[in-house]
C-alpha cells in the first residue's frame, strides 16, 4: 500500500511539474503573439522591424524550429545544469534566479517568525477557555480583522510609518536584516491571522473531545494537557501551514515590488511581462521544487505527530460543537449593518463624477472624502461592493468546490495541488491575459485557477482523519458501500470546516482580485473596484489616508462578517 501510494504522489507530481512547464514554454505559441519584437526591442532597437531581421532573431532563438525543439532543447539543457539564457539580455538565467530565491526564502523565514507570534497571540485565548472547561470558539474578530489587511496596503502603510515617520527602518533595498522588518511584517501578518483562526478552531474541537476530561479527572498538568491538546490539533492545519509557506515565497509579488526587494516573485513577475521565456521557466522550476520540498516537510511533521492514531486506526472522535449563544450573534450583525448601510449610501451617490477638490477630507457632505479625481469614495465604495465581494464570492464557491473533490483524492492530486499554491494569482493572471486579454472575467478564471489548493489540502487532512476514526473503518465490513461513506460520514465531518475555512478565503481572494485589477489584468478604469480604489490611493496615504481607510475597513467588516456567518452552528 505505501509503494503504490508512493507512486501515485510521485507520478501526480511528475506529470504536474511537467504540465506546468510545458504550458509556459509553449505560452507564445498559446498567445497568439510573436516573441521576436519583444526581443528587437530589447537587443536591436536601432533596427527596424523588417521580415529580414524578424527572421533573424526567429533563428537566433530558433523559434522556426517549432515549439517541440524548443522545449527540448531547453530539458535537455536542463539535465546539465544549464537553464538558457535570457532573450531579453543574452546573458544565463540561472544565477540570477538562485540569488533571488536565497532572497525569497529569507524573507519567508522572517515572515514565518511573524505569522508564528500572531498565530500564538490569537491562539493563547483559546487555550485558556479550553483550560477552564469552556473550548468553545470565539468570534474570530481579531484574526478576520488580521487576515483581511490587504498586503500591499500594509505594505504602503508601514513604509510610511517605519521608514518616513520614524526613520527607523530602511524603506527599500535588500541589504541586510534591517530591510526585512517591514516586509516579513506585511507578509506575516495576515499569514498569522489566517493559521491563528484555523488553530484556534482546531484546539477547540480538540478540547471538546473526551480524552480531555479523562486526562484532567487523573490529575493531568495544564502543561501536559496544553501540549497534548496541541499535538492533536496541529496535524489538521498541518497542511495549511505548509501551503502558506509555499504562498509566502510565491505570492508575495507586491510586497516585493513596493519595498523593492530583488526576489524570486517579483523575477518571476518581471520575465512574464517581458515575455521571458527562458527566465519564466527557471523561476517557475524554482518554484515548484521549493513547493515540492515544503509539501513534504509538512506531511513528514502532520505523519510523525498523528502517525500511530492512523496506523491503528484509534483518532478520536470529536464531540459536536455546543450551541451558540445569543451575543455571538452581534458580531455579524454589526458587520453587516455597517457594511449594508456604507453600501447602500453608496449607491445612491454618483461614483464617477469628479465634481469635488481633489483629495478633499471628510465631512458632512463627504463621509469619506474624495479621491485624486475629486470623485465621492462614498459612492466608489457602495458601487465598488457588488464587483468586489460578488466576484469573490463567486470565486470562492468555485474554488470550495474544486478544493472539496480534489482533496478527496489527495494522492493523485498532490502534484496539481502543489503547483496550483505555487503559482501566485499574479503570475496566473498573467498568463491568462496572455492568452485571453485583461478582464474582469480572465482575473477570476486566474484566480481560481490557484486558489483551490489550500481548500483541497484541507479537506484531504479532514478526510485521513476521518478515514482513521474506528467506526468509519469498521464500515466496509459491515457492507457499507464507499458512496453511502462519503455521503454520509465523511462528507459532514469535512463541510463545516472547509466551508469556515473557504469565508475566510474571501478577503484573500478579494485582494487577489485587486491586486490583478492594479497591475492592468483584471477590471480597468473608471470602475470602482475596491482593489482599484485602494491602488489608487496608496501614493496619497501619508497626506491624506481617508483615500485608503474607506475601502480598507469595508475589506474588513465584510472580513469580519464573512467569519462569523462561518463560525454560525447550524442544524444538520
Amino acid at each position: 500500500m505505501r509503494g503504490r501510494a508512493f507512486i501515485k504522489t510521485t507520478a501526480s507530481r511528475a506529470v504536474a511539474l511537467f504540465s506546468i512547464v510545458v504550458l509556459i514554454g509553449l505560452l507564445p505559441w498559446f498567445s497568439g503573439q510573436r516573441p521576436e519584437y519583444t526581443v528587437l526591442r530589447a537587443r536591436y532597437a536601432d533596427r527596424e522591424a523588417t521580415d529580414e531581421t524578424l527572421s533573424m532573431i526567429r533563428a537566433e532563438l530558433g523559434l522556426d524550429r517549432g515549439p517541440v525543439h524548443i522545449f527540448l532543447e531547453w530539458a535537455g539543457g536542463l539535465l546539465r545544469g544549464d537553464t538558457g539564457n535570457s532573450w531579453i539580455t543574452n546573458t544565463p538565467v540561472g544565477p540570477g534566479i538562485v540569488e533571488a530565491l536565497g532572497v525569497s526564502v529569507t524573507l519567508m523565514a522572517c515572515a514565518m517568525v511573524v505569522a508564528s507570534l500572531v498565530a500564538t497571540a490569537l491562539c493563547v485565548p483559546c487555550v485558556l477557555r479550553g483550560l477552564a472547561g469552556n473550548p468553545g470558539r470565539g468570534s474570530g474578530i481579531v484574526a478576520a480583522a488580521t487576515t483581511a489587511l490587504p498586503e500591499f496596503l500594509l505594505a504602503a502603510m508601514l513604509l510610511v510609518i517605519g521608514a518616513v515617520w520614524l526613520g527607523c527602518f530602511p524603506p527599500y533595498g535588500w541589504q541586510g536584516v534591517g530591510h526585512a522588518v517591514l516586509p516579513a511584517l506585511s507578509l506575516g501578518m495576515p499569514a498569522g491571522g489566517l493559521i491563528g483562526r484555523l488553530l484556534s478552531d482546531a484546539i477547540s474541537l480538540a478540547f471538546a473531545e473526551k480524552w480531555v476530561g479523562t486526562w484532567a479527572m487523573a490529575g493531568a498538568s495544564r502543561a501536559r494537557l496544553t501540549a497534548a491538546v496541541l499535538r492533536r490539533a496541529l496535524p489538521s492545519v498541518m497542511s495549511q501551514i505548509g501551503l502558506v509557506l509555499i504562498g509566502l515565497t510565491g505570492g508575495a509579488v507586491v510586497v516585493e515590488k513596493v519595498f523593492a526587494i530583488p526576489g524570486l516573485g517579483r523575477a518571476v513577475l518581471v520575465a512574464a511581462s517581458a515575455q521571458d521565456i527562458p527566465a519564466l521557466q527557471a523561476g517557475v522550476l524554482a518554484l515548484l521544487v521549493l513547493a515540492v520540498g515544503a509539501g513534504s516537510l509538512s506531511a513528514a511533521a502532520r505523519y510523525l505527530l498523528l502517525g500511530a492514531a492512523l496506523r491503528s486506526g484509534t483518532v478520536p472522535v470529536p464531540e459536536p460543537p455546543g450551541r451558540s449563544r445569543r451575543r455571538d450573534s452581534a458580531v455579524p450583525l454589526v458587520a453587516a449593518g455597517a457594511l449594508i448601510l456604507v453600501v447602500v449610501a453608496g449607491l445612491l451617490r454618483d461614483p464617477f463624477t469628479s465634481s469635488h477638490a481633489r483629495l478633499a477630507s471628510p465631512g458632512f457632505g463627504l463621509p469619506f472624502g474624495a479621491d485624486a479625481s475629486g470623485r465621492d469614495l462614498l459612492a466608489r465604495v457602495g458601487h465598488g461592493a457588488v464587483s468586489t465581494l460578488g466576484t469573490a464570492l463567486l470565486v470562492v464557491l468555485a474554488c470550495l468546490v474544486i478544493g472539496m473533490v480534489v482533496g478527496l483524492f489527495p494522492l493523485a492530486a498532490t502534484g496539481p495541488l502543489e503547483v496550483a499554491n505555487a503559482a501566485p494569482p499574479i503570475l496566473a493572471g498573467l498568463i491568462v491575459a496572455v492568452m485571453t486579454g485583461p478582464s474582469a472575467e480572465g482575473a477570476a478564471i486566474a484566480v481560481t485557477l490557484v486558489s483551490w489548493a489550500p481548500l483541497a489540502a484541507h479537506t484531504a487532512a479532514l478526510a485521513q482523519e476521518a478515514r482513521a476514526q474506528p467506526h468509519v473503518r469498521i464500515l466496509p465490513v459491515l457492507g457499507v458501500g464507499r458512496l453511502r461513506v462519503l455521503w454520509r460520514y465523511l462528507l459532514p465531518a469535512i463541510l463545516g470546516p472547509v466551508f469556515r475555512h473557504s469565508m475566510l478565503r474571501i478577503p484573500g481572494i478579494a485582494l487577489a482580485l485587486a491586486a490583478l485589477g492594479f497591475l492592468g489584468l483584471g477590471p480597468q478604469q473608471p470602475s470602482p473596484e475596491w482593489g482599484l480604489i485602494l491602488a489608487e490611493g496608496i501614493n496619497y496615504v501619508e497626506r491624506a489616508p481617508w483615500t485608503v481607510a474607506a475601502p480598507a475597513s469595508a475589506l474588513i467588516f465584510a472580513s469580519i462578517l464573512a467569519v462569523s456567518l462561518s463560525s454560525v452552528r447550524w442544524r444538520r
